[in-house]
């Protein structure tokens, strides 16, 4: 009776680690998804922008905007989101038990938020100090597609491993899926820059 109780113990405790480690899964998958989304989104606007305006500073002032406006975007985001599954999780706590509410069990909205907006910021940086050093415009060009191209292969590694998805074809994916971000910003902003005159 005794190792049978034990068994169940260890049962339990193996249980609430893999628990664990799957909320702790899931958080840094979201990381990187977020850091990710900031790196593509911030590396397309500034290639989008480079396509009609080489100055260095107008490139700069872009990317940043797009950080800040993408990491408030985020943030605001994930807020409501969290905070309608901590609603959700507080009116089933006070089903089971009859009132009483574990905050410790409950998602934090605040702490989601600001994890999604830092997570963003992050990623964004990326094509920022890339740019933010080479003042000609091609060699710049070349630098932020180099910077982006290696951020995404790790963003893309790190969230397959995280995610327990095949390594090669995740990051191949990842990379990819940047790459015509930023082509196709870049494209459409030259076709219609090029083409603005007959629109004024």
């Amino acid at each position: 009776m005794e190792s049978h109780n034990t068994l169940n113990l260890n049962m339990e405790e193996n249980q609430e680690k893999a628990f664990d480690y799957s909320k702790r899964a899931q958080w840094l998958r979201a990381a990187v998804l977020g850091a990710n989304d900031g790196l593509v989104s911030t590396a397309s606007l500034m290639m989008g922008v480079g396509a009609v305006k080489q100055d260095v500073k107008i490139m700069i002032l872009t990317g940043f905007a797009g950080l800040v406006a993408g990491a408030c975007s985020m943030a605001i985001g994930e807020f409501v989101s969290v905070y309608s599954q901590y609603d959700i999780e507080v009116a089933q706590m006070k089903r089971e038990t009859g009132g009483e509410v574990e905050k410790e069990k409950l998602p934090s909205p605040t702490q989601a938020a600001a994890a999604s907006a830092l997570a963003f910021s992050l990623g964004a940086m990326v094509p920022l100090l890339a740019a933010a050093f080479v003042k000609e415009y091609k060699v710049r060009i070349g630098v932020i597609v180099a910077a982006v191209t290696l951020a995404l292969v790790m963003f893309g590694w790190l969230g397959a491993v995280l995610g327990k998805a095949p390594v090669v074809k995740s990051s191949l994916r990842v990379l990819v899926g940047g790459w015509l971000a930023m082509a196709i910003t870049f494209g459409f902003t030259k076709l219609i820059g090029s083409h603005g005159h007959m629109y004024v």
